[in-house]
């Protein structure tokens, strides 16, 4: 059904959470739209109510306004074609199959599910074709009517056409042809009144005014019975686009237990939305030009359909990382301390009864996040400027933690306290003269000084470090280690001993 405008949709079903799949679909069709200043629709397909989860649907929601997929018509919005929930869409379903029934394309199909498992079961046996047998197909108006008098149950099914050959063109890989012989008369209408997705997603579609079908390869299969129903309606279908499947770093298949996970797992591993954003929409596009840091509106002027490849993409973790290093180096870092605040709240660190020092987050961010690929690796190395170390890393303390370190951090805590300017500058200057007039080497100072105040031999510069953290924080610290260091000191057995 090709019309002047462009109006796509994304359709997940509630049954789970968005995973980066379905979130890669949806940001194809939300750039694919925006190219072409069409709309963009979210409708949510729930009619498998046994496997239909209502905070699988809020998280739905939720995703997509994180990663900045914003829907111009469909739940929570206004628009001119809703409900956009298929639960509350039941009456239409119901009208398009007895239309169907009545134009001789469906029938009613009274078939226990103990009959239909028997056939598939001596079909399995002899490892023939699988499928409907087409039982009810033949019924007379007679026996119709006699079994819908007894109230039995039954399901509207549609009505194969033989010999035929079902052709369709798909946008990214050409024509694709289908026996109509190897399709079975699939159910259209179920008992308790839901359709199938195959009837409820070519209604929608169709009254929906949808223009051009993106979604994964998986539903090629299923794209010949939708062409069939569009030509049962009388209907022009829309142009259809199957994207390429994501397969996992060790070529298999992408599965929750080899990375697919949700996209706010994604969220709560640290990842930036714009990050998340730019790297799925690489995911089988290709924009040119070894182009691949690019920002939301670039990449909506650049998006088109032909440059999408029918080859597998690789979801390769390394490379998120690394482009998510990249914006957390570009974000500005006010914005980035508000990321960073609710995740040190959740450690505990930030008292919630006093007021935020904001200015000390952004310079501790300022500090550790060009060693950090994500948010939480960024959290996790800040633990020691919210806590003064209770321990110091084992393999550091043994080599920068003798005897005489303590009197090198008493000297260091003697000169820190008396430096007037407690800045970078004049605290590297001071370690450089303390040294040189002892005549040791800086490191002899700098490194037992870093671990004194963070307990591990990592991490930004020192300076800039002991100006972060503070005067009185950096000799409380100083203290506490130079007490460590004479305490196991003082423990050491004699010769004699031993």
């Amino acid at each position: 059904m090709m019309t002047d405008e462009v109006r796509v949709r994304f359709a997940p079903s509630p049954t789970g959470y968005l995973h980066v799949g379905g979130a890669r679909s949806a940001l194809f069709n939300y750039l694919f739209a925006k190219r072409h200043r069409g709309t963009f629709i979210l409708r949510i397909e729930d009619t498998d109510r046994n496997r239909f989860i209502e905070e699988a649907m809020r998280e739905i929601y939720e995703s997509l306004k994180w990663l900045g997929i914003t829907w111009d018509e469909g739940p929570e919005t206004e628009g001119s074609c809703g409900p956009y929930i298929q639960s509350e869409r039941l009456e239409q379903y119901r009208t398009h199959a007895e239309l169907l029934a009545a134009k001789g394309h469906a029938y009613r199909c009274f078939c226990s599910p103990e009959r239909l498992a028997t056939i598939r079961g001596e079909q399995e046996k002899k490892k023939g074709k699988l499928g409907y047998d087409g039982f009810c197909r033949t019924l007379s108006d007679r026996e119709i009517q006699s079994r819908l008098a007894s109230g039995m149950p039954y399901v509207i099914r549609f009505k194969i056409p033989s010999g035929r050959c079902v052709r369709f063109n798909d946008l990214i890989r050409g024509t694709i042809e289908y026996r109509s012989d190897l399709l079975d008369d699939f159910v259209l209408l179920k008992t308790d009144g839901y359709p199938t997705y195959h009837l409820a997603n070519v209604v929608d579609d169709h009254l929906m005014r949808i223009s051009h079908v993106l979604r994964g390869d998986e539903w090629i299969a299923s794209t010949p019975r939708h062409v069939l129903l569009y030509e049962a309606f009388g209907w022009s279908p829309p142009s259809f686009a199957h994207l390429p499947i994501i397969l996992s770093s060790n070529g298999g298949k992408l599965s929750k237990r080899k990375g697919a996970a949700s996209v706010m797992d994604y969220k709560r591993a640290g990842y930036l939305p714009e990050a998340l954003f730019n790297f799925l929409a690489l995911l089988g596009w290709a924009p040119g030009e070894d182009r691949e840091k690019m920002n939301p509106d670039e990449m909506i002027a650049s998006f088109s359909i032909e440059q999408i490849s029918p080859k597998a993409s690789v979801f390769d973790e390394k490379k998120l990382e690394w482009m998510n290093g990249l914006y957390m180096a570009e974000r500005p870092v006010a914005s980035l301390t508000g990321e960073v605040v609710p995740l040190l709240r959740e450690k505990g660190w930030l008292d919630e009864t006093a007021p935020l020092d904001t200015r000390y987050i952004e310079k501790m961010v300022l500090l550790l996040r060009e060693r950090s690929k994500r948010l939480s690796d960024l959290v996790a190395a800040a633990h020691y400027f919210f806590i003064d170390p209770v321990a110091y890393d084992e393999k550091a303390e043994k080599k920068y933690f003798p005897a005489e370190a303590a009197d090198h951090l008493l000297l260091l805590d003697l000169g820190m306290r008396n430096c007037p300017d407690f800045t970078r500058n004049s605290l590297e200057e001071l370690f450089r003269k303390l040294a040189e007039s002892k005549g040791i080497p800086a490191g002899t100072l700098i490194h037992p000084a870093r671990l004194a105040v963070s307990g591990v031999s990592f991490g930004p510069g020192l300076f800039e470090l002991l100006e972060t953290l503070g005067r009185e924080r950096v000799l409380r610290r100083i203290e506490n280690a130079v007490a460590h260091i004479r305490k196991k000191a003082t423990a050491r057995p004699t010769v004699h001993e031993r």
